[in-house]
């Protein structure tokens, strides 16, 4: 009986034995046009959109379109509009992004529930590595929470949702956040980067050999990282009591992410009194967005909604 066959279940999974990588970055489901126009977000189609800094991002090495991170803006219906709005991040190894089913297609899901989406298009590598990523996705939570009125969003209801390497950008982002700079000339920068809430989909996690997707390392820090680096960035070690309560699913078998990842900062959470929750599913490939043609997989989504549901985030 092979993986396709085989009756599988949702299953919380005890550490278990590295499987190896056997692909360089968890890629989109279907092929990109050119490995160029995959680095930047055009899965929306003349969807309204907003450059994170209008002037120029910080650190940018130029104004190419992958040099002007920006967030895509779905709206929830005004009939089904809870008030709660997701930061994605389409994964893609830090060097592409597969801003269609881990991004366009998450969107309209989210909105499906009543929920706002910001589809993120952060800068990659090898172009541009840490702290630009993080970077972008603080302003974006940043720019959300600051325009809340203005696109129907609660700011204490904003969370971030990621991908593989886009998992590994929001669990930074739910590490490594500030509560804004109240004298900042700028408004966007004067309120909070941390999100209220993560949800991590076979994530990157951490930088450490042995663990790491060697891949998504070398785009974010370099061929041979700082060891105090590495320390920074390998987010299971970055969980503090302020981490927001956290939603993780991965596969026990992914051959690209090892399901350690999810499992060191789900333990991380429970040691620092972090409330979330993890589902690790028996088999299953890597990079499946919302995996709708995987009738086991494709649970995530209603999982993820009932804990969302459980935190509040759809009382009207």
């Amino acid at each position: 009986m092979n993986d396709a066959t085989r009756t599988r279940r949702p299953i919380l999974a005890g550490v278990t034995a590295l499987v190896s990588l056997t692909l360089p970055f968890g890629a989109p489901a279907a092929e990109p046009a050119s490995y160029e126009s995959a680095k930047v977000d055009t899965a929306h189609g003349d969807r309204e959109f907003h450059l994170l800094w209008p002037q120029g991002a910080p650190g940018a090495l130029g104004s190419e379109p992958v040099d002007r991170p920006k967030i895509t803006v779905y709206r929830a219906p005004t009939e089904t509009a809870t008030g709660a709005a997701v930061v994605v991040c389409p994964g893609g190894g830090y060097e592409v992004l597969a801003a269609d089913h881990e991004g366009k297609q998450v969107a309209e899901w989210l909105n499906s529930l009543g929920v706002s989406a910001f589809v993120l298009q952060y800068r990659l590598g090898p172009r541009y590595g840490h702290p630009a990523p993080l970077r972008d996705a603080q302003r974006a939570l940043r720019m959300v929470r600051a325009r809340a009125a203005e696109w129907g969003v609660e700011p204490g209801r904003i969370g971030i949702l990621g991908f593989s390497a886009g998992g590994h950008l929001a669990s930074s982002a739910a590490t490594h956040f500030d509560d804004g700079d109240a004298e900042a000339a700028d408004l966007v920068e004067r309120v909070s980067s941390r999100p209220d809430f993560a949800v991590l989909c076979y994530p990157v996690i951490s930088m450490r050999a042995g663990v790491v997707h060697p891949g998504s390392r070398r785009n974010l820090l370099g061929e041979d990282p700082d060891p105090r680096l590495v320390w920074k960035m390998s987010s299971e070690l970055q969980v503090t009591p302020r981490t927001p309560p956290t939603f993780l699913f991965h596969t026990d078998d992914d051959p690209v992410v090892p399901v350690e990842n999810s499992l060191l900062f789900f333990q991380a959470m429970k040691r620092a009194g972090v409330p979330g929750e993890l589902h690790v599913f028996a088999h299953g490939r890597h990079g499946v967005g919302l995996a709708p043609d995987d009738p086991i997989l494709s649970q995530w989504p209603r999982l993820c909604a009932q804990w969302m549901e459980g935190l509040g985030l759809f009382d009207r």
